[in-house]
């Protein structure tokens, strides 16, 4: 038996265009994003999903709702799926972080193992909140489709023991779908990446 988890970070926001770190702060999806979202849809109408989960924050369960809404299924949500906490960075692009923060000089923007922010949670405690969905995510056969957000894809690949494919930086783009095959839990077989950050092409009336 074998369970794909079709793991998808939700469409584009405003903040997402200016760069701002959105953690908890509950921003809608933009025009570009439920564009995004209607893509994803498109490309997994033939697939056969038995289950979308999103987190609870209103740009992951718009596009779930979107991803979902072909297939005549329900969105549930599950609040380890939020994005970090980002406490003092909330609502900052990194130049504005790293003013308040110069410590933080020499890192990269991307870098989520090393985040750590001031007021909120550090990669460790999102790993922890992943760790116990993957412990209690259904195995089944067929396709189940989880709608979150960058950081927790993050440490999804953590929790999993996943890396990007041919030495990419692991980053997830707006909008995009990475496929993961998950064995079955008694016989301790590992994940297998199949499909890594892959942006569908939108339909032409979507382009502008």
């Amino acid at each position: 038996m074998e369970t794909r988890l079709l793991a998808i970070r939700h469409g584009a926001t405003e903040w997402n265009h200016t760069g701002r770190f959105q953690g908890r702060s509950d921003v809608p999806l933009s025009d570009e994003g439920r564009a995004q979202a209607r893509a994803l849809a498109a490309a997994l109408r033939r697939e056969p999903l038995r289950r979308v989960i999103a987190s609870d924050l209103s740009r992951a369960y718009e596009t779930a709702r979107i991803v979902a809404e072909p297939h005549g299924l329900p969105v549930e949500t599950d609040a380890r799926l939020r994005e970090f906490d980002f406490g003092a960075w909330e609502g900052l692009r990194w130049d504005e972080i790293v003013e308040r923060f110069p410590e933080l000089r020499d890192r990269a923007r991307t870098e989520a193992v090393l985040y750590a922010p001031s007021g909120g949670e550090r990669f460790d405690d999102v790993v922890e909140r992943v760790r116990a969905f993957v412990r209690d995510f259904p195995r089944e056969a067929g396709s189940i489709t989880v709608v979150t957000h960058a950081g927790v894809l993050h440490a999804l690949f953590a929790v999993l023991g996943l890396h990007a494919p041919d030495g990419r930086p692991l980053r997830f783009s707006p909008g995009s779908l990475t496929t993961i095959a998950l064995g079955e839990r008694s016989s301790g077989e590992p994940a297998r990446l199949i499909l890594f950050d892959h942006v569908p092409a939108r339909d032409s009336t979507d382009l502008a």
